[in-house]
């Protein structure tokens, strides 16, 4: 399946050719299709192709995959020989990342380190012209393979204006807490409910709605549920009044990019999330929310912004105000543009100089 995000009118218009999971995966939606208007002023015409299943479908794809000006390739990790061939075929190959997708994840028996991920990890970065990583640890880690120089921090970012701010206009005592996410990382909510039930105790007007496709069951916990919907999903969130996150204690964690408390941050929520990972980049503690790590201190955040609509508000508008100016679709996608530009004209540049010599 192709989808383009046409650049009709566009002179000397380049194709980027998106190999990813298709039009509603997360990556794609946050890391490419949230810039395409960026890309559309660079002269970049985003094209996304579904990634090919059998060799049927392989090797139409390298068809595409020629008469592309770049290909970027989404968290797949390619076998040897299909790394090869789409090397090959590709004028300018991208790698793009915002997950931990060189070791196992926290549910896995096995522990984090996996060599085959690692290998098929390296492969990739060695053979793109350039990778975007989602986070500062995701880029140190593929500056491990080698030619830092082409690794590019590219955060998972959000679109602000697609977020009404929050209300906050419920009265002091009362609160509506939210999470959202999907079936693969309902664990760490499910993780997370010691500390939920210890904040619902102590303030009893105190209940989360639970934004998913699956529902937990959160003995002690006030729950409501709502089904997720992309048409929904920010006017969803900003009728709460608190955002929660966490992260399991894990390696594979550091490689999470932070997205539900970007969208609760766009919302203008506070958020109350634990200290692991990018958490402790995106929440600053007493700022724009609150960082804690056991039920004693998720009872005394939890209490704080129940207690006071004003700090909900204060702490809100100051996570907004952050995203904004450090992880917005208006600030980065100019950027992803230069990247992308620079590199293919680096890399038709050097086949002309080949072709000379």
């Amino acid at each position: 399946m192709v989808q383009r995000h046409s650049s009709k009118g566009l002179a000397d218009v380049r194709r980027l050719l998106a190999l990813s999971e298709g039009h509603d995966f997360v990556c794609y939606r946050y890391r490419l299709a949230a810039f395409s208007a960026a890309l559309r002023a660079a002269g970049w015409e985003l094209v996304l192709l579904r990634r090919p299943r059998g060799a049927v479908e392989f090797t139409a794809a390298l068809r595409w995959i020629r008469a592309a000006d770049a290909v970027i390739v989404q968290r797949r990790l390619l076998g040897w020989a299909k790394a090869a061939l789409v090397r090959r075929c590709a004028g300018t190959l991208i790698y793009d990342f915002d997950d931990a997708v060189f070791s196992r994840d926290s549910n896995a028996s096995h522990g984090p380190d996996d060599p085959r991920r690692w290998q098929g990890f390296r492969r990739m970065v060695r053979a793109a012209d350039a990778t975007l990583a989602g986070s500062t640890h995701l880029r140190e880690q593929a500056n491990r393979c080698g030619a830092p120089e082409r690794i590019h921090r590219l955060p998972t970012c959000v679109d602000t204006g697609r977020y009404e701010p929050a209300a906050h206009d419920r009265p002091a005592g009362t609160a509506e807490l939210v999470w959202v996410g999907s079936r693969s990382t309902m664990p760490s909510l499910v993780e997370a409910r010691g500390c939920l039930a210890a904040a619902a105790a102590a303030k009893p007007g105190v209940t989360l709605n639970v934004i998913c496709d699956v529902f937990p069951n959160l003995d002690g916990i006030p729950l409501r549920t709502t089904e997720w919907s992309a048409a929904t999903e920010t006017r969803d969130i900003a009728r709460a009044d608190i955002g929660i996150a966490w992260l399991p204690d894990h390696p594979w964690s550091l490689g999470k990019c932070g997205l539900k408390v970007l969208q609760y941050m766009a919302a203008g929520l506070p958020v109350v999330a634990n200290a692991v990972g990018i958490h402790r980049e995106l929440v600053e503690h007493g700022v724009t929310g609150f960082l804690a790590n056991d039920p004693q201190e998720w009872r005394a955040a939890v209490t704080a912004l129940v207690e006071s609509p004003a700090l909900r508000r204060c702490m809100g508008a100051a996570a907004r105000a952050r995203v904004e100016r450090d992880w917005s679709v208006q600030c980065w996608g100019p950027r992803l543009a230069t990247i992308l530009s620079e590199t293919a004209d680096a890399r038709s540049a050097k086949r002309a100089g080949g072709r000379a010599a």
